[in-house]
């Protein structure tokens, strides 16, 4: 009895093993359907392991099996291959051939996202982390930049006397940025491109100001305050304070020259055209790389009862419309 039970075992585990061996070969060597040829885009963010790739791949329809995808990266020590990016894959290739593409870093494109409010150098360094440069290039191509005459919204007279000609003026967006012949003037112009095509809409809207005073306000706007409203509200206390012969007082000012978020009393006697706590009108240049809320808001300032304002911890802004009123809020709230 026991031998007849040990041999229905061992038939029992030849079969499991036979037909999961068939579902291993089926779900990796045959595609999902050989005659479909539709590019399919798939992205693989950093730090992804070839299991969570498998499970993109799985959503996306490419692959029969996820489990499968991620045995046969294991079992050919293939998970450390596997580069990061946007790439182009099919329903009729097989594993094999999509692992062979997410190996190439000639088929990858890298993907580049500016947020709302980066700075140049920042942007240089998300470059450096994608691999595409070397600390400072991307920096040095922006102090060189010629293509003046392309866009009439680039004040050159004065932006050309700046340490970042270009600062604000990158917009804020993802970028798909080609691995294999990757060139910093590439991002440049495609954030110019969709600057002038944002922006546009809305440059004849500008009377009062010049262009590069409301991009320079929008900058500061957008390192101050977070949300439409707050926006409009403290660009009109911004404004209203420059028309009054008031200073800015706008710590994103000062924090511009720093590379911490700590202000200290040096900071704040320091000797800059940044520094608005001691220095009257609008910085030099942008401060950073701004939304199109917050140039909007720069365009279209909401006028308020307030001169004063702070964020809480929280994130929260709160507002005074006078001195002892904002020093109360900072009691409480700082």
């Amino acid at each position: 009895m026991f031998r007849k039970i040990l041999w229905i075992g061992v038939i029992v585990l030849i079969l499991t093993s036979f037909f999961t061996y068939r579902g291993y070969k089926n779900a990796v060597y045959q595609a999902v359907d050989p005659q479909d040829q539709t590019d399919i885009s798939i992205q693989i963010k950093k730090g992804e392991t070839a299991r969570e790739i498998g499970q993109s791949l799985k959503e996306k329809g490419l692959i029969k099996s996820d489990f499968y995808f991620y045995a046969y990266t294991k079992f050919h020590d293939l998970s450390g291959s596997l580069l990061r990016g946007r790439f182009a894959l099919k329903k009729s290739m097989t594993v094999p051939e999509m692992i062979t593409i997410l190996s190439d870093p000639s088929k990858a494109e890298s993907i580049l996202t500016i947020q709302e409010g980066l700075t140049i150098r920042e942007i240089d360094q998300k470059l450096v982390d994608l691999g595409l440069i070397e600390s400072g290039e991307f920096i040095k191509e922006v102090k060189i930049f010629k293509g003046w005459e392309y866009y009439d919204f680039l004040d050159k007279d004065t932006l050309s006397k700046l340490d970042l000609p270009l600062e604000g003026y990158l917009y804020p967006d993802t970028y798909f940025l080609d691995s294999a012949d990757f060139k910093n003037h590439d991002v440049i112009y495609l954030a110019l491109d969709n600057f002038e095509k944002k922006f546009s809409p809305y440059q004849k809207e500008i009377k009062r100001h010049s262009v590069h005073e409301i991009i320079t306000m929008a900058s500061i706007i957008e390192r101050e305050v977070f949300g439409k409203e707050n926006r409009e509200i403290v660009s009109g206390i911004l404004w209203k304070r420059l028309d009054s012969g008031w200073k800015l007082d706008a710590d994103a000012t000062l924090l511009y020259t720093k590379t911490d978020r700590e202000i200290t009393a040096a900071d704040l006697n320091a000797d800059s055209p940044y520094n608005t706590r001691r220095f009257g009108g609008l910085t030099p240049g942008p401060i950073s790389n701004p939304s199109l809320e917050s140039i909007l808001a720069a365009m279209y300032p909401k006028e308020s009862p307030y001169w004063f304002y702070l964020t809480t911890k929280d994130g929260d802004v709160v507002y005074a419309a006078s001195n002892e009123e904002h020093n109360r809020n900072k009691a409480k709230y700082l």
